[in-house]
């Protein structure tokens, strides 16, 4: 079987915590990244589920800002009042 090589770009700490996580687990990146891509291509997906981060602290206080009406310069009752007060 015949190999190539392929660059991959990531956060340097990243890096670091996935090899030492692979090196307990008796694994390097390269056997790591083989494993993960045999299994996309066996399942034609990725084999884990991908989903939206939870809202970080300064998200939650904007929202709560918003259910509470404070910090708020106008209210809007609907998009096109919303989209007028844009092009005054």
């Amino acid at each position: 079987m015949a190999t190539t090589s392929i660059t991959i770009r990531m956060d340097e700490n990243l890096k670091k915590q996935a090899e030492a996580l692979f090196e307990e687990m008796g694994l390097n990146m390269t056997t790591a990244f083989t494993i993960f891509t045999k299994a996309v291509v066996r399942q034609h997906k990725i084999p884990f589920e991908i989903s939206v981060d939870v809202p970080n602290a300064e998200t939650l206080a904007a929202i709560d800002d918003v259910n509470h009406g404070r910090n708020i310069s106008r209210t809007f009752h609907s998009v096109t009042e919303l989209m007028e007060d844009l092009d005054a």
